[in-house]
């Protein structure tokens, strides 16, 4: 039985919304945690700090080393919610590609994990970026591939080419 799916794509390559349509169609609860459940749960102080995440004009995003403990120990957490028997989403950001997932690795270990790719031309993803209006110009475009670099999937989709309901319907038939 699947216990965790990870979901990993660019700035506005509609995961969030991917999300909120796997909750709705997934016969079961499932908790969603992101990187920008993360984020926002840190102090203000660790956006000014070189140790914790800088978001930089250009849309590159530095995280230090203050952010990797945090970080570190918050992925354990999402583990441990998981081996205590809730399901989980996770709508992550691989900014180190196969670094990230490995770190995700390590922490699941044994769990059952759907690893889901959530691709989107960085065009596109430019274009709901601005739509947006709450993302740093740029972010996108610079992470639409990056993310995936080194990456393993059991699964890929493409938002440029199916909507967030489209792409959570193909991602539950391979939830057993």
């Amino acid at each position: 039985m699947t216990q965790v799916i990870v979901l990993n794509g660019g700035s506005s390559s509609g995961k969030s919304g991917i999300v909120r349509c796997l909750q709705a169609v997934l016969p079961d609860p499932w908790l969603a945690f992101g990187t920008d459940t993360l984020v926002d749960a840190m102090p203000a102080s660790m956006q000014a700090s070189d140790g914790g995440i800088e978001f930089a004009p250009d849309g590159e995003v530095i995280v230090g080393p203050e952010f990797r403990t945090l970080e570190a120990a918050w992925i354990e957490g999402v583990a441990a919610m998981a081996r205590a028997g809730a399901r989980v989403i996770v709508d992550e950001v691989f900014l180190g590609g196969a670094d990230s997932q490995q770190r995700w690795q390590k922490a699941l270990g044994e769990l059952r994990v759907l690893w889901v790719g959530v691709r989107c031309d960085g065009a596109v993803a430019a274009g709901r970026e601005v739509a947006r209006g709450d993302r740093i110009t740029g972010m996108a475009a610079s992470q639409a591939d990056v993310v995936h670099q080194g990456v393993a999937y059991d699964l890929e989709v493409d938002t440029a080419h199916a909507e967030s309901m489209e792409c959570a319907r193909i991602i539950a038939v391979h939830v057993k």
